[in-house]
């Protein structure tokens, strides 16, 4: 029975078992989660303030060479290395106030990840997001 669940757990922590489109709670983000060599990016494809108005614009971001970006295709995560419990070590980046932030993602079910965000532990906030199909 352990092995079987140590097969599960090494399963959703290939870049395949994260690969896709996944909806965010916030603004009904799009984000696409593909493989980067061995570990994942996610990048932001659409969301309310997209279907709005398509050309919006990175204007929060603390790097101001960085401002100025398309929001639609803008890199959201990245660096994440696989690990027993999902993915960590990796960054996620908030348009809303131009902060990257130490992230975390562990996947709960195919269809269901949870990311976790952090300023500085314990000042975290978790998102659940879903499978898009």
């Amino acid at each position: 029975m352990g092995f079987m669940l140590l097969a599960a757990a090494a399963a959703l922590a290939t870049p395949a078992a994260l690969t896709g489109r996944w909806e965010t709670p916030t603004r009904h983000g799009v984000v696409e989660i593909t493989a980067c060599g061995p570990s994942i990016c996610g990048r932001l494809m659409d969301s309310d303030g997209l279907r709005a108005n398509p050309q919006l614009r990175d204007v929060h971001n603390r790097d101001a060479s960085q401002n100025g970006r398309p929001l639609k295709g803008l890199l959201m995560l990245q660096g994440f290395s696989p690990s027993e419990k999902g993915w960590e070590g990796g960054t996620i980046y908030n348009p809303d106030d131009g902060g990257t932030y130490k992230a975390t993602i562990t996947m709960v079910d195919a269809d269901t990840l949870k990311l976790r965000g952090c300023i500085v532990w314990p000042l975290c906030k978790t998102q659940t997001w879903k499978r898009i199909r």
